[in-house]
């Protein structure tokens, strides 16, 4: 499979993160409880909430639908369909966009189909929110509104979850973000053989900087130490704060010694920040290895011994380069 240049997305297979960062693949109660009324509110066999990539349709919450994830070419409804508004099909048989579709030909017999638009926290589709039945059925403009209120109820566990996984000071996704995060990209690199890459970055002299500049001047250096980060790296990379003074970036469809030369641009980025203080890093890099690498934490324990090695050897030699 070829390899990510710098400046492209993640390769057909990947997963997107935008998507699934929030909801990941499991199971959550939270969101189960929400299928569960609006069965029962729709005295409906079938309810799920789905979210959409460009290879699969992941059922993520689903009440009475067995397969959690289903091919796109089979999945029901093409999400151009719903992007604003509610849906209604009430009887898919009649209906020239479906009644030929695998699911309503056979099972589980789609004949009524209701689906909503469940939007992410930044305003962008993520996926609807779907009640099915066998027999055909009208719905009214009062049961529109419950399946939006529904959806809604939906968005607001999420807005929920995103200011869970967010690092407050730099926007960036934060530990338990990241753990969330790169545990699924780990997953998928090994599904389709792709090479990820671990960068952990600690900021040289940060506590200098704090008595220097004081709090609110170290908080600056790391917010824009942040924006740098995200800048350089692409949409598909995973960039988080750890915590304090340490970055990492977990990067798909790249080696160990492909991440040369975005490493260069950062350090350009840095030198070259106007009216902002000098700030140099130690970075640790580790490639995945899916038999060394059990769990993301070992990979991160990993580039965090890289990391220190090269931040004891600078304390040893002051002045050694990166």
């Amino acid at each position: 499979m070829p390899r990510i240049s710098h400046d492209e997305r993640a390769p057909d297979g990947l997963p997107n993160l935008d998507a699934i960062e929030l909801l990941g693949e499991g199971r959550d109660e939270r969101f189960d409880r929400l299928t569960r009324l609006a069965r029962r509110l729709f005295d409906a066999p079938l309810a799920f909430l789905s979210l959409s990539d460009s290879e699969l349709q992941w059922v993520h919450s689903r009440i009475d639908v067995d397969e959690q994830r289903l091919p796109a070419e089979i999945s029901f409804c093409d999400p151009s369909l719903i992007e604003d508004e509610v849906l209604i099909v009430p009887d898919a048989t009649q209906d020239d966009r479906f009644r030929d579709h695998p699911l309503v030909v056979g099972l589980p017999e789609i004949r009524f189909y209701a689906a909503c638009p469940v939007k992410g926290p930044d305003g962008r589709s993520l996926g609807t929110l779907s009640v099915v039945d066998h027999e055909p059925r009208s719905i009214g403009s009062d049961d529109v509104r419950v399946l939006e209120d529904l959806a809604q109820m939906l968005e607001q566990e999420l807005r929920s979850l995103s200011l869970a996984m967010r690092d407050e000071l730099t926007g960036l996704t934060n530990r338990r973000g990241f753990d969330t995060l790169a545990e699924q990209t780990i997953a998928m690199c090994r599904r389709v053989a792709e090479p990820a890459t671990l960068l952990y970055f600690d900021l040289d002299d940060f506590k200098t900087i704090n008595d220097t500049l004081g709090h609110t001047g170290g908080d600056r250096v790391l917010r824009t130490f942040a924006d740098h980060l995200s800048a350089t790296f692409r949409d598909s990379d995973v960039v988080s704060r750890m915590g304090g003074d340490e970055f990492c970036v977990l990067l798909t469809g790249a080696t160990a010694s492909e991440v040369e030369r975005p490493l260069s641009l950062l350090e350009g980025r840095l030198r070259t920040g106007e009216g902002e203080p000098l700030v140099s890093f130690r970075v640790g890099v580790a490639s995945y290895d899916p038999e060394r690498h059990k769990s993301v934490r070992s990979l991160v324990h990993d580039a965090d011994l890289l990391m220190y090695e090269r931040k004891r050897a600078r304390d040893s030699k002051r002045g050694a380069p990166l």
